[in-house]
């Protein structure tokens, strides 16, 4: 550390080796950047919890992922550990009590936003992954057995009614994925967007999302209004069949739910990038 540099230490919870991969050069380059400032980050394999918040201390801040947990009692051990800054390498910050860090006097932050086009292209992936059974197929080959038979057959996108619960960024980029498909578009969200609209996306409300469409994207944030948007009850409303994929957040979806959906053939199949538990 120089002369007239300050040193400002951070934990990385829930670092896995391409973290360190992407996080080293890009800390060295900040350092080389900001003459005022020095970042040493340390990692951890460990995911943040009552338990491990207390290997913070001595550290400024904390910089975590989407499975580690900020409740109250995790944040009081950070706050004692001297910890002034939460700071969230991804967009959602569900599992951080934010009431918590303002009272204990701790700034949080996030990252504005990933690649849209990055998370709306996988959704797609997941998508044809399951409708053209690709996992199911490569398991076959991987094993000499190169039958084909009916289990492996999908459907054709173009024509069909898709759905898409969510139109923010990501859901709107997906929008225009689903178009080039020559699908029927319909959309969910509280707020509506225009570029949907005109693009030939119509806005629905969620019983006309189960009854119509075959194919369901989850792409809404997890608040308390939409935790566990697909349940029990929903399953007597869905089109059978439908194919369900979610890479937003896995408590949008109660699991128990899913494998009864899925179970009885309400549910023809699901893409899930998320899990709740």
């Amino acid at each position: 550390v120089g002369r007239n540099q300050k040193l400002f230490k951070v934990l990385c919870y829930d670092s896995t080796s391409w973290v360190k991969e992407n996080f080293v050069p890009s800390v060295k380059a900040f350092n080389e950047h900001r003459k005022d400032l020095d970042v040493q980050m340390d990692y951890t394999q460990d995911r943040l919890d009552s338990k491990t918040a207390k290997f913070a201390a001595g550290y400024d801040a904390v910089c975590l992922f989407v499975n580690d947990t900020a409740d109250m009692e995790t944040l009081w051990v950070l706050s004692m550990c001297g910890i002034k800054l939460i700071a969230m390498r991804c967009a959602g910050f569900d599992r951080v009590d934010v009431k918590a860090c303002k009272t204990l006097g701790m700034a949080i932050a996030r990252v504005p936003a990933y690649s849209p086009y990055a998370v709306a292209e996988h959704a797609i992936a997941l998508l044809m992954s399951v409708n053209r059974r690709i996992v199911q197929a490569s398991t076959r080959v991987g094993m000499s057995d190169f039958t084909l038979d009916s289990s492996l057959m999908g459907m054709d996108i173009h024509g069909k009614t898709v759905g898409v619960m969510g139109t923010g960024k990501i859901g709107q980029i997906l929008c225009q994925i689903i178009t080039g498909f020559g699908a029927n578009l319909l959309a969910y969200d509280v707020f509506e967007n225009d570029d949907v609209k005109k693009m030939g996306g119509k806005y629905v409300s969620q019983d006309e999302i189960w009854k119509n469409c075959d194919v369901i994207f989850l792409m809404m944030p997890l608040l308390p209004a939409t935790k566990h948007t697909i349940n029990e009850k929903v399953l007597s409303k869905l089109k059978k069949g439908v194919l369900l994929i979610n890479t937003s957040r896995g408590g949008l979806i109660d699991t128990p739910a899913l494998v009864k959906g899925i179970l009885s053939g309400v549910i023809g199949g699901g893409g899930l990038d998320v899990y709740e538990n």
